[in-house]
């Protein structure tokens, strides 16, 4: 049966399949196949170029050739693997067969022993695994989310001046700017950015049970913790983790879940703003032709973009707690738990995708209701109250804040003439009253 959008388990590979595919290079079954290649070939010519005498005989300028093996990977090269996984009941091995047969086909019997030499899966599994994280981390993830925030400070420009009353506990507060509380989220994900960008891609290699037991008896006069800290972070870009038992022990790859979690959390709490917004008509929709709101009420226009982003990065956040959580702990030098773990790293980057594209799409369809905006600060007049006994304590005015606290929690209106006759009524110069009538919901706005 073939895979489609009707059929498939998971929404990521169906429903919202055309908002993951970008994924497929780096997760997909397929994928880890092809990068575990990669890391074979790539090692077997370090091993070329790490001067062993019986390797002397592989000419430099079969090299082209041999990543040819995974620059031009196809999914027959896969389904010939995966077959061949049925006998071995073992991923890795049948790998190296299928390199196997293609250095046969170039001529290289002699020299096929050494692809997979002294390694073991993990050796293959904990580089070929972060290197592909990483790259679709460039390729895929910060785009999308450079894009959010792109998005989020195009916004703040536009409505820097846009005065909003502010609200703490849900209740009315000092006027603040729509485009600083754009701000705010610009901020907080650029902050997080810098710090995910101190945390490693890291990977183990060191044969076995991370001591190069087999390399070094075979060749104990090469250096092979050189050898394997120059082939991991100078081949392959990532970073060496030195010693090890025989897995990674993912203390980095942790991090990064953790890091991807915070800037999940804060575009929830984003998604959740900018909905409470909408349900407060701050902001209209852009309205789509065709386009149903509700199957029972004609005038609805929901805000589902944001409510699709949230519910996604929630399931998101909650396996990247679990692959934080999980992946560092392993019984003594290594059990099985981390494999199938390790699998699912493409599943909430896949919702993470899709949230920060439904981000991306609502924020993109919000209609800037101004008229709202004025209207709710002035109808909040006593938020002026904190302006005007700050300036009543710079002059020495007796109990200025227990003053405005009886004129303005009596559950009665207040409004400008309020205010204005409060002011009227105070013992302070008249230069001091000026000052204070100047003071407006709209423009006690701070810096």
């Amino acid at each position: 049966m073939q895979l489609t959008e009707l059929n498939a388990i998971s929404p990521i590979d169906g429903r919202y399949r055309s908002k993951t595919q970008s994924l497929a290079p780096y997760f997909s079954e397929e994928a880890l196949i092809k990068y575990r290649v990669l890391v074979e070939v790539e090692y077997f010519i370090s091993l070329c170029n790490a001067n062993l005498p019986q390797l002397n005989g592989v000419d430099a300028s079969v090299y082209e050739e041999l990543r040819k093996i995974y620059t031009h990977f196809t999914t027959e090269d896969a389904l010939w693997i995966k077959e061949t996984e049925k006998t071995t009941n073992h991923d890795v091995k049948a790998v190296e067969y299928f390199i196997k047969s293609k250095f046969d086909a170039l001529g290289l019997h002699d020299f096929k022993e050494f692809i997979h030499f002294g390694l073991t899966s993990q050796d293959i599994n904990n580089t070929a695994i972060p290197l592909s994280t990483k790259e679709a981390f460039e390729d895929v993830y910060l785009p999308a989310l450079i894009s959010v925030i792109a998005k989020l400070k195009e916004l703040a420009i536009e409505w820097k001046d846009i005065p909003m009353l502010a609200r703490t506990h849900g209740q009315p507060a000092s006027p603040t700017r729509l485009g600083k509380e754009l701000l705010v989220y610009v901020e907080r994900l650029e902050e997080q950015m810098r710090l995910l960008f101190n945390v490693p891609f890291a990977a183990k290699f060191g044969g076995a049970t991370g001591n190069y037991n087999a390399h070094h008896v075979a060749f104990p006069t090469t250096d092979w913790k050189q050898f394997g800290t120059e082939f991991v972070e100078t081949i392959l870009g990532l970073h060496h983790s030195y010693p090890t038992t025989q897995i990674e022990h993912y203390d980095h790859f942790a991090a990064f879940f953790d890091a991807l979690k915070r800037i999940n959390t804060i575009i929830i709490d984003l998604d959740r703003d900018i909905w409470t917004y909408v349900s407060m008509d701050y902001f209209k929709q852009k309205i789509k032709a065709g386009e149903i709101g509700s199957s029972a009420m004609p005038h609805k226009v929901n805000p589902i973009d944001f409510e699709n982003s949230e519910g996604n990065l929630g399931i998101a956040n909650a396996i990247f707690e679990h692959l934080s959580a999980k992946l560092p702990v392993s019984r003594l030098q290594r059990d099985l738990t981390d494999s199938t773990v390790l699998r699912n790293i493409g599943v909430p980057m896949g919702h993470t995708l899709i949230a920060f594209e439904a981000t991306l799409k609502g924020l993109n369809k919000l209609v800037l209701n101004e008229i709202k905006f004025e209207e709710d600060l002035e109808k909040n007049w006593a938020v002026v109250a904190e302006a005007i006994q700050t300036i009543l304590r710079r002059e020495g005015y007796p109990n200025p804040y227990e003053a405005l606290k009886d004129l303005t929690r009596t559950n009665t209106v207040i409004n400008k003439e309020a205010i204005h006759g409060f002011i009227e009524r105070l013992n302070v110069s008249e230069e001091v009253k000026v000052e204070l009538r100047v003071i407006t919901p709209s423009n006690y706005l701070g810096i």
